[in-house]
């Protein structure tokens, strides 16, 4: 009789599939290779010493704590007592800054001047631009910057433009006491009076030159602000206060009593 332990009991509705002899499927890739003890091994250590230096370095004396600690006092160290790596870091972030904001302005700063320049109007040779009192110095100067303005590179209203802002300059910079401002403003004032007087007409340059003369030094009053003529004279007072010497004084020994004289010690007597 057969034996019928050794057969696989059949289920129903239970698909049968057929292993090959190495008892693996097919169409299932192989497991992955597991890591070895000593691949284990060799990254322990390694996360163990980064996990020491990074403690260290935050402990006090460390490297990072000590970076830390420049940085934290820094607000009240100010800039001659922060460290010098804060200091250079904080130059170059300056230095950055202001190639990131030059290079972003260049253009916009250009164009602004050229359309500072060429505000104006055209400068012409008598166009009578200007009205009142005022007519009679910058008419002159109109035409006087009009003529000798013909062979430069620019054109009479970029110089014209030019000589109002160096005026402008002259006047405020003057006001707050500037020296160099006051020195343009001296020298803009004696071109101004001398475009006057060669551009005039005739028979009104004096006139001319003389109100040029009176509007440059009402508006002195204003550039030339605390500028006096008078010599200053300054005074020091040197107070030595009290001074202390110090002197020893030694006291002269005293004589001896007449009971110490030795017996073979007699007075000098005048024979």
């Amino acid at each position: 009789m057969a034996d019928h332990t050794d057969r696989t009991p059949h289920i129903p509705g239970q698909r049968q599939e057929s292993l090959p002899a190495d008892g693996q499927a097919l169409d299932f890739p192989p497991p992955p290779p597991v890591p070895s003890l000593e691949d284990l091994g060799e990254k322990e250590p390694r996360l163990e010493a980064l996990r020491e230096w990074w403690d260290g370095a935050w402990d006090e004396g460390g490297f990072l704590h000590d970076r830390w600690e420049d940085l934290r006092r820094a607000p009240e160290l100010g800039w001659h007592g922060m460290a010098n790596w804060v200091k250079t870091a904080l130059g170059l972030a300056g230095i950055c800054a202001v190639l990131i904001l030059l290079d972003g302005a260049t253009d916009v700063l250009a164009d602004t001047l050229h359309r500072l320049l060429t505000a104006v109007p055209r400068v012409q040779v008598g166009a009578d631009t200007s009205t009142g009192v005022f007519a009679v110095v910058d008419q002159p100067i109109r035409s006087y910057i009009a003529a000798h303005s013909a062979s430069l590179p620019i054109s009479a209203s970029t110089v014209y433009t030019v000589w109002q802002l160096v005026g402008i300059f002259g006047l405020v910079g003057g006001f707050f006491r500037s020296s160099g401002a006051r020195l343009t403003w001296t020298a803009w004032g004696a071109a101004s009076i001398a475009m006057v007087y060669s551009a005039a007409p005739a028979d009104g340059r004096t006139i001319a030159t003389g109100l040029a003369v009176l509007a440059w030094t009402v508006a002195s009053a204003f550039a030339l602000r605390g500028l006096t003529l008078r010599p200053a004279f300054f005074t020091h007072i040197h107070n030595a206060g009290h001074q202390i010497e110090p002197h020893i004084h030694l006291p002269a020994p005293a004589a001896p009593a007449a009971d110490d004289t030795p017996d073979n010690v007699h007075p000098l007597q005048k024979r």
